[in-house]
């Protein structure tokens, strides 16, 4: 087999397991039941999160080029007096170098049970998504629903439309710490040993304090600074005030559960590696069926679905 006879197998079967997918024919590698809070318990635990990913991709722009080539040797060989039949029409690109991938993930309090599924749908058609994957892996059926999530406006009306029932849905504090040193910088320089107590002091309110707290420690800062430092604090007073019903560390920790999206950050990395590798630019539809296959190898669903597949489809 060439390789190109193998790039096009690989990119038919990937659009093979998307629609098996959608119809629900590929069975999954774990359910609610089998996210045990921890070994002889019979608490049940289990985590959803959403993520975006830029992936590599080629232009409208590089395609013309392309084809432009491809003519131009054409008419050199016509001359040759070879010829070849006509060439089908061209593929449209996409406007921009990059386009996000969105990554849903569902895993177990140790994270030994992962689902994973990467899509190019656009950010609100996530919602729909979830909830096909939450049903599939009986999410409602765990007694207990988290998220984790990163700070983007867009994750947290996704998880409401996805009717997830969560018992709670948190900030990332990797990402709220990630914000509060930027202001930091900004507000007193990249070494002052007084900017890195206020960091400090304030992460630890948050932490164990919670939003109330925080919301009021960061006010009484705020109210003496004057020109770009008072607008680098009411930025991110403003990224706090717009994120606080996700701020709720004080419950997570006493409930024993994660504060972190530790394990949908991994799968933004691991699960785009063969997409984003170097040099690699991908058209849209032959991104996403990689992505299928992808998904499968990372979900423990490889072996499930070559077993159960039609074989006979040619």
């Amino acid at each position: 087999m060439s390789g190109e006879q193998l790039r096009l197998v690989v990119l038919e079967e990937g659009q093979r397991v998307l629609a098996a997918q959608q119809a629900d024919a590929v069975p999954v590698a774990f359910t609610a039941r089998d996210c045990r809070v921890a070994k002889g318990l019979a608490k049940t635990r289990m985590y959803a999160g959403v993520d975006g990913v830029m992936v590599p991709v080629v232009t409208d722009a590089e395609k013309h080029k392309r084809r432009q080539k491809i003519v131009a040797k054409r008419r050199i060989a016509a001359r040759q007096g070879r010829r070849h039949p006509p060439l089908p029409p061209r593929p449209h690109g996409a406007d921009l170098p990059y386009k996000e991938f969105k990554t849903i993930t569902f895993y177990d309090e140790s994270n030994e049970h992962h689902h994973v599924l990467l899509s190019r749908v656009r950010r609100t058609q996530v919602g729909p998504l979830l909830r096909r994957e939450a049903a599939r892996l009986k999410f409602h059926e765990a007694d207990e629903r988290l998220a984790n999530v990163d700070g983007a406006s867009w994750i947290p009306p996704q998880l409401e439309d996805a009717q997830l029932q969560l018992h709670g849905c948190g900030l990332d504090f990797y990402h709220l710490a990630e914000n509060v040193h930027a202001t930091r910088r900004r507000v007193f320089g990249d070494d002052d040993p007084a900017g890195q107590t206020w960091a400090t002091t304030l992460l630890h309110t948050l932490k164990h304090d919670g939003y109330e707290a925080a919301h009021e420690q960061l006010l009484a800062w705020l109210t003496p600074l004057r020109g770009r430092k008072r607008e680098a604090a009411k930025h991110l007073l403003g990224y706090v005030v717009a994120r606080r019903e996700m701020i709720n560390y004080p419950e997570f920790l006493t409930n024993g559960w994660q504060i972190g999206s530790g394990p949908t950050e991994a799968r933004c990395k691991t699960s785009t590696t063969r997409l984003k590798r170097s040099g690699a630019r991908w058209n849209l539809r032959n991104a996403e069926s990689v992505s299928a296959l992808t998904n499968l190898r990372d979900s423990n669903q490889w072996q499930p679905y070559w077993s159960t597949c039609d074989t006979t489809k040619t």
